[in-house]
């Protein structure tokens, strides 16, 4: 008895471990509001141009780590930068809805353009990592013209 109670435990354990190990492989809140303020400055400090190369450019760790990536909107929905797929930048994503008929990019721009000026959404997103359709919250703050954010994965 005493040799199954020792099984048990040492699976838990290893299975506590395992679940920590993948809420790792996952962007907390706090890391995702990180990201974006540390793009804001960049694009504060260092301009537009500069800060959104670096922003699409997926070797940069600053604005791409695990399932955290930072994405750039004016307040009519034209991706200006997306560090999950540049292909996006130019596009204008106004009308953008997820697959529960959400209107994202139009609840991203009602929250930068409320009197905070920032704020988190839910909607529905393709996880970059798991390349499923997953729950996301994004985080987002105004910057002049633009929103800049970033988000979990649920």
């Amino acid at each position: 008895m005493k040799a199954f109670l020792s099984a048990v435990a040492s699976s838990l354990c290893i299975l506590s471990l395992s679940g920590a190990a993948l809420a790792a492989d996952k962007g907390t809140a706090d890391e995702a509001v990180a990201m974006t303020k540390k793009a804001v400055a960049l694009i504060k400090s260092a301009g537009k141009d500069k800060a959104f190369a670096e922003i699409n450019n997926p070797a940069n760790a600053s604005f791409h780590d695990r399932d955290l990536y930072v994405y750039v909107y004016d307040l009519h929905g034209v991706t200006l930068a997306h560090g999950n797929n540049p292909k996006m930048v130019g596009k204008n994503l106004i009308e953008l809805k997820d697959n529960e008929g959400k209107a994202i990019t139009k609840t991203l721009i009602e929250t930068a353009n409320s009197p905070a000026g920032k704020g988190w959404v839910e909607f529905k997103w393709p996880n970059p990592v798991s390349k499923l359709i997953e729950q996301k919250a994004g985080y987002i703050e105004k910057v002049d013209n633009m929103m800049v954010g970033s988000g979990i994965y649920k």
